[in-house]
């Protein structure tokens, strides 16, 4: 149910005390619902990919902006959206946000050049990032203690990973048998179930009073951007390039402009004394390296499958549901380690097992079709994925107060998209750099790539695990 103190100005008194016509775990599905739609896109674009590239004749790296693109939008939006989610009520922002997301997805599947699909995806992203801070917000609002918000992101863990289940069996299936426009069909009928079933489950939500930092959703939208196109740029011009060197520089200086104006803004998207939090703070830099990981392994692994191993996409897509069926597991354990050894101490044990996996990844030595050793290595991944993702989630924003659950979960979700665009376009630079090849990617540097954010992920995990078992019994995170 949600809380009588977030309901000030939208719901009148007789309406906020009168009980919810739907049960709450309704309203947790048509959230969830949001959260499946997400990943259920990204997983069969990223499976479309080298058929989209060959069909309309894009280059490495313009197919890495076809992705950067929308997670640009995503990471650069989401603290605006997460404030706007605080302060004119979460489940009107929800439904324009879907209705975005819904129109832009369609205007990808009718995309004919570059320059049109990577314009949608701007959009698309700009909806979804409206959609998903908003929705765990309403999130919270239905869950209110620490542990039941624990349990809620455990669900909302293993929903991203049935999204990504059905996204690699569907997104083979479907570019192989109808071509890449369906991948972007599939996902709108569930778009329109979700926000149906939150129209009529989830109570609206009052905001609070404040306004919008609109220089600062500008300022860091622009140093995202600035930072991914220069990146990007690096794979065809190399990192000493104007344009690499431009486009790092301008991203870098409007990030330093972003933290100038949270302090002196008077409603900031970030207020600067959040990150005085060391659990907020632990937590978001390791959703911001895992996120560079899981972003990055969903656009080289299904190209280094149909390149490399020589598969089909329906067979990629196959061969990829024992890490999509992974990563639901790990969600739905992160919650019961966590209850067993605390927070602090699950989430390095998930990011071990996604190091070794990554690790195995990279030095598994087949050359073609797939073989028992990717499965084990797509079952680590899996399975460390699901457990941090989830525990990093849970650690930002289960203390949140009223009124700034938006803020925390757009926090933690920017981080892990931020590191997801940054993260694809330095590896994606330094791969195709690598490759000594116009064009190709050098997929086992990719992979290096990705165990040296997880091992750094490891690092700042375990600094906190042992500054937290080390405080009084009472200040431990539990």
């Amino acid at each position: 149910m949600t809380n009588d103190s977030t309901m000030r100005r939208d719901v009148a008194p007789a309406a906020a005390d009168a009980p919810s016509p739907v049960p709450r775990a309704v309203a947790m599905f048509g959230l969830a619902t949001a959260m499946f739609l997400v990943i259920l896109d990204a997983a069969m674009v990223n499976l479309a990919a080298s058929t989209i590239r060959e069909d309309l004749g894009l280059t490495a790296a313009e197919l890495t902006l076809v992705v950067d693109s929308y997670l640009v939008a995503f990471a650069g939006l989401l603290l605006l959206g997460g404030r706007l989610a605080d302060v004119l009520g979460a489940r009107k922002v929800f439904l324009i946000g879907m209705t975005l997301y819904l129109a832009a997805t369609i205007s990808c599947a009718v995309a004919v050049d570059a320059t049109t699909l990577i314009t949608a995806r701007i959009v698309q992203g700009g909806g979804a990032a409206a959609v998903v801070p908003a929705a765990l917000s309403l999130v919270l609002s239905l869950y209110s203690t620490p542990v039941e918000r624990t349990r809620a992101t455990g669900i909302w863990g293993a929903v991203a990973g049935a999204g990504s289940l059905f996204g690699v069996f569907l997104g083979g299936t479907l570019t192989q048998l109808l071509g890449w426009q369906a991948v972007f069909i599939a996902p709108v009928p569930f778009g329109i179930v979700g926000a149906a079933i939150v129209w009529r489950a989830v109570r609206p939500v009052a905001g609070r009073p404040g306004r919008f930092d609109a220089l600062g959703a500008l300022t860091i939208t622009l140093g995202i951007s600035g930072l991914a196109g220069g990146m990007v740029s690096a794979s065809d011009a190399g990192w000493s390039a104007v344009g690499t060197v431009l486009g790092l520089a301008v991203g870098l200086a409007f990030l330093v402009a972003f933290v100038i104006v949270e302090a002196r803004s008077p409603h900031p998207l970030v207020p600067l004394g959040v990150f005085r939090r060391r659990l907020v703070v632990t937590a978001d830099v390791v959703m911001l390296l895992v996120g560079g990981t899981l972003v990055s392994l969903f656009f080289f692994l299904p190209q280094y499958q149909q390149e490399v191993l020589g598969m089909e996409p329906f067979a990629a897509g196959m061969a990829q549901l024992p890490l999509a069926g992974m990563i639901i597991v790990g969600s739905v354990a992160s919650p019961v380690l966590a209850a067993r050894i605390g927070l602090a101490r699950a989430q390095p044990v998930g990011l071990l097992v996604l190091l070794v996996g990554f690790l195995w990844l990279a030095l598994d030595p087949t050359t073609s079709g797939f073989s028992l050793s990717l499965a084990g290595a797509f079952v680590l991944i899996g399975g460390g994925l699901g457990l941090s993702t989830v525990s990093a989630t849970a650690m930002a924003v289960r203390d949140s107060s009223d009124g700034e659950a938006g803020l925390l979960s757009g926090l933690v979700n920017t981080a892990q998209q931020l590191g997801g665009a940054v993260g694809l376009a330095a590896l994606a630079g330094i791969a195709i750099g690598a490759s000594g090849t116009s064009g190709a990617i050098s997929f086992t540097t990719a992979f290096v790539g990705q165990a040296v954010l997880v091992l750094l992920a490891l690092v700042v995990s375990l600094i906190f695990s042992s500054v937290t078992s080390k405080a009084p019994a009472s200040a431990r995170i539990r």
